[in-house]
């Protein structure tokens, strides 16, 4: 996922008002007599969409994961715990049948949606129907289900392949092919069930649908500030025998857009704010690590940062060119702007996804060698527009990138727009000038196919919300991730052939990555710090969050 892929944030400063409370009690709890209040927390970005369907970055997903509940879901656990698919609001993993190609769920009875909407097994069929009607980035998940296509390209009225009894419950799904990954899918925001009364085709973000989860949406004046407030309807949920899905700790979370995360900082120092999604700025990082140790930690995370760089276009249709971009690009100095949180890499796998094996085909920083094969190439084309966000560190990302192309001797223009709006910009194939820029992706489940196949294989490129920015398309490499997809990851041989599939797309040198991030978590004074923790997934669990 693009920080799917990235966290962020919001946070309310001192002198603003606070919103009206809704006065949710808490419910479902066995502390809920010390469960409660309210907290704020700051975000550099706003999330893209406040919509299960169309949301596709970790700011996103990480406010969403606590308002809607999929069928399955992650434990909400830390560390490689959360990484394990759970029931939700269907009563049991799916019975698979022999040929991989039927699963079969049963929604759990009697639960209700926050406005008290009946949750029905029919809602599944209606959110997988938004995500191809919607246009979201996440429909390239679920065309493997039989007749989505034909519901996308409209020549079908329904979704063949998904059959559901409102009465029982049951849901059944047929897939055209085997997919190793169907269970992830299941567990992603994307499926999230929603009611009918959700605008099928169109944005929900002002009027997000009614929860499924913990919490629910109560305000959105996007870009700038949400609300969450407790869900009154989730003890119907807990009710039904959920167990892996928490109800929340606190009332209500106002989320607030504050682009100056020096000043995020500073107002969790103060216990002004209560928490800041994104990491505090490089400069003040030791700081935090040697003065507020009670209340700061680093995390881990699974992702990757990299430029991306399109291949449809000159000059990175020439893979010297895209090659010397790889041999000038020093992660080390891009590790200095991130504070030293960066693990310098120079491939498509992070750390810590299976498939992983480390190795560098680019060694340098070598500017000789990236001069000599620009020399080489001798692109006739050296006009490129370089694209970052605003956010202080991607903002320096991109200014490096910039200057390190006009060294090369590129005629190189830095585009800076709002991370708010970076990734459905840049996603865009209407888009002009989308040459080359800053990127990341965060796991969306933890399997290997989750980074090939929405950033490199060709069918993912999108005329809208594409992940696919570098365009690559390379059908050797297509048919291999296909063939994988319907192997599970523990079959004899697969996390190998995942390796050897990174190292060959770096062949072609379709990204020029260069570091794999650590996150933090940062809390006020009045927050129980031992109680909160990171998910590896989603990143903060706010359903984790309780006051003091």
């Amino acid at each position: 996922m693009k920080t799917l892929r990235t966290a962020r944030k919001a946070l309310a400063i001192a002198c603003i008002v606070p919103l009206i409370a809704f006065g949710v009690a808490a419910c479902g709890k066995d502390d809920a007599s010390s469960a409660g209040g309210e907290i704020t927390i700051n975000a550099t970005s706003f999330p893209d969409y406040i919509d299960p369907q169309l949301s596709y970055t970790v700011e996103g997903w990480e406010v969403l994961w606590n308002v809607y509940t999929p069928l399955l879901t992650y434990r909400h656990a830390r560390g490689e715990e959360g990484t394990e698919v759970v029931p939700a609001l269907a009563e049991a993993l799916p019975e698979i049948s022999d040929d991989g190609l039927t699963y079969k769920l049963k929604l759990r009875p009697n639960m209700k949606y926050s406005d008290g909407t009946p949750i029905k097994a029919s809602d599944f069929t209606y959110a997988i129907q938004r995500l191809f009607k919607a246009d979201s980035g996440g429909s390239v998940f679920y065309d493997v289900i039989v007749g989505a296509k034909e519901y996308a390209d409209g020549t079908a009225d329904t979704i063949t392949g998904i059959t559901t009894d409102d009465t029982t419950g049951d849901i059944t799904i047929q897939l055209a092919a085997p997919n190793g990954t169907f269970e992830n899918l299941l567990g992603l925001m994307f499926a999230a069930p929603v009611p009918p009364s959700t605008p099928l085709d169109s944005d929900a973000t002002n009027s997000p649908p009614p929860s499924s989860g913990p919490f629910m949406i109560s305000t959105v004046d996007a870009p700038r500030n949400l609300t969450m407030e407790r869900n009154p309807q989730f003890q119907t949920v807990l009710d039904a025998g959920v167990t892996e899905v928490p109800d929340a700790g606190v009332n209500k979370i106002t989320l607030i857009e504050n682009k100056n995360q020096s000043a995020q900082v500073t107002d969790i120092i103060q216990n002004k704010v209560d928490f800041m999604i994104d990491p505090p700025p490089a400069d003040r990082l030791q700081e935090l690590k040697t003065r507020f140790s009670d209340r700061f930690r680093m995390e881990d995370s699974i992702n990757t940062y990299y430029m991306f760089m399109n291949t449809e276009r000159a000059p990175f249709n020439d893979l010297k060119v895209r090659q010397a971009i790889n041999y000038a690009i020093d992660p080390e100095a891009l590790n200095r702007i991130f504070g030293g949180r960066l693990h310098p890499t120079q491939q498509v796998l992070p750390p810590g996804m299976p498939g992983y094996e480390e190795y560098k085909l680019y060694p340098g920083p070598d500017m000789d060698k990236a001069k000599q094969l620009l020399a080489e190439a001798n692109p006739a084309d050296r006009d490129i527009t370089v694209w970052t966000d605003d956010e202080p560190d991607r903002k320096r990302i991109g200014e490096y990138y910039h200057d390190l192309l006009t060294q090369l001797g590129f005629n190189a223009t830095l585009k800076v727009i709002a991370g708010d709006v970076y990734w459905t910009t840049v996603g865009n194939q209407s888009t002009p000038d989308v040459d080359t820029g800053f990127a990341d992706w965060f796991q969306d489940f933890p399997h290997p196919d989750d980074f090939f196949r929405p950033l490199l294989h060709g069918d993912s490129i999108l005329p809208t919300n594409g992940n696919n920015l570098s365009r690559a398309n390379i059908p050797a490499n297509n048919a291999t991730m296909d063939e994988l997809l319907t192997k599970q990851l523990t079959a004899e041989g697969v996390e190998k052939q995942y390796s050897d599939l990174d190292r060959a797309y770096m062949e072609q040198a379709v990204w020029a990555p260069y570091g794999n991030e650590q996150f933090s978590t940062f809390l006020s004074e009045r927050m129980d710090f031992d109680k909160s923790y990171h998910h590896l997934l989603f990143n903060q669990d706010y359903s984790s969050f309780a006051i003091k």
